[in-house]
């Protein structure tokens, strides 16, 4: 096993993922397309229009080979990142709900096929840079992580709109453990003895328990075993939403029990890592 744990294989639930979102955004009326969201300065319609550029993005460099808009001079990766999402977001601003509805519609199966073409074990075609920066991405955590980006964006979207949904286990549950694949990254920084195990516990019907053990001179996804130098629990609405930005770390943390070493337990409660690869914190 790397050390990112087990292989999770979220190819089978695009499809579903992806129909409750259209069900969603066909059921909203008007007015709803111009409600905020958490993302910053981003209503109902940007976010659409971002899971679109998702979409696109993906196409274009994982099943076309091209490299897409370049850097400017000095960017940094975020910078990039946050630039190129909002240009795009304002250009989508030109289509009609029904159109961006459409465009999800027809591109999504053309993405599916992408990642069914993936040997799951294979290095990825990008790699996960809130999983680790100095070790290859498994195409399944890539894969993995480009479902949580569009789970997230749903939820998001239902927020704003008061629809509640894409909850159950099975489409919740996945989200869950690929974001806590952020756990030994979000440890690295803390040195511990051999076999010193961190332990985390998602309440819920789709949470789960979760451990990241110092194994080898670096933090490894490990077994949850009976005696951790820390522990966190919390509930799955809070994981996500701090996995996410969608709650800040010490709002998290309120919501949270903590035991054991108190710098280890801080480190598993920020987890920032998992969207600062999104770069616009969105």
């Amino acid at each position: 096993m790397t050390i990112f744990g087990p292989v999770i294989d979220v190819r089978p639930l695009f499809p579903r993922e992806r129909r409750a979102m259209l069900d969603l955004l066909r059921a909203l009326d008007p007015a709803d397309w111009a409600r905020p969201t958490v993302c910053p300065g981003w209503d109902v319609h940007d976010v659409a229009g971002h899971v679109l550029n998702d979409y696109m993005r993906r196409l274009s460099g994982s099943r076309d080979g091209y490299g897409g808009a370049v850097f400017g001079d000095g960017e940094t990766l975020p910078t990039y990142l946050a630039r190129t999402n909002e240009e795009f977001v304002r250009a989508t601003r030109q289509l009609s709900p029904q159109l961006l509805i459409e465009l999800l519609e027809h591109l999504g199966p053309h993405l599916d096929a992408v990642w069914a073409a993936h040997d799951p074990e294979a290095p990825a075609g990008l790699n996960v840079s809130w999983a680790a920066v100095d070790v290859d991405s498994p195409a399944w955590l890539d894969i993995g992580r480009e479902y949580t980006e569009f789970w997230s964006h749903q939820q998001q979207v239902r927020d704003a709109v008061a629809r509640p949904g894409a909850t159950e286990p099975e489409l919740m549950a996945p989200v869950l453990d690929i974001f806590a694949r952020a756990l030994p990254y979000a440890l690295r920084e803390h040195d511990r003895p051999e076999g010193t195990a961190a332990h985390l516990e998602v309440l819920g019907a789709a949470g789960g328990r979760w451990s990241a053990a110092w194994q080898g001179g670096r933090w490894r996804m490990a077994t949850p075993g009976d005696e951790p130098a820390a522990r966190v629990s919390m509930d799955q609405d809070t994981f996500w939403r701090l996995a996410t930005r969608g709650i800040t770390v010490e709002e998290a943390r309120r919501r949270s029990e903590s035991s054991g070493d108190p710098e280890i337990t801080a480190a598993m409660t920020t987890l920032l890592a998992v969207v600062a690869e999104n770069g616009d914190g969105r």
